[in-house]
């Protein structure tokens, strides 16, 4: 395998985990009025990003190593949950 095909798995491979993170923190920012509690853990936007990034990618892990392969709809489901517990939990909605 070339360097080039090894970048492009393990790009295919985290994009999932790039457009849950990138949506749940852009639409928490839309509805915040709803689902954020007054003081939240993490303010910035970018320190929310890359945390549900790494959760994700960690859920996809866990799914390729647990299921034998990448892509089964039980590993993305788990990575909406995932990403979607840490979010509520960065952004303290068990306060509110």
């Amino acid at each position: 395998m070339t360097a080039y095909l090894l970048i492009d798995h393990l790009l295919n491979f985290a994009a999932p985990a790039v457009v849950v993170a990138f949506l749940l923190v852009l639409s928490s920012r839309l509805l915040s009025g709803f689902f954020m509690s007054k003081r939240p853990l993490a303010h910035n936007w970018r320190v929310q990003l890359a945390i549900n990034f790494v959760v994700g990618l960690v859920v996809l892990a866990a799914g390729m190593v647990l299921l034998g392969r990448d892509g089964k709809m039980l590993t993305y489901v788990a990575l909406v949950i995932a990403t979607a517990t840490s979010q509520f939990w960065l952004l303290g909605g068990w306060k509110r």
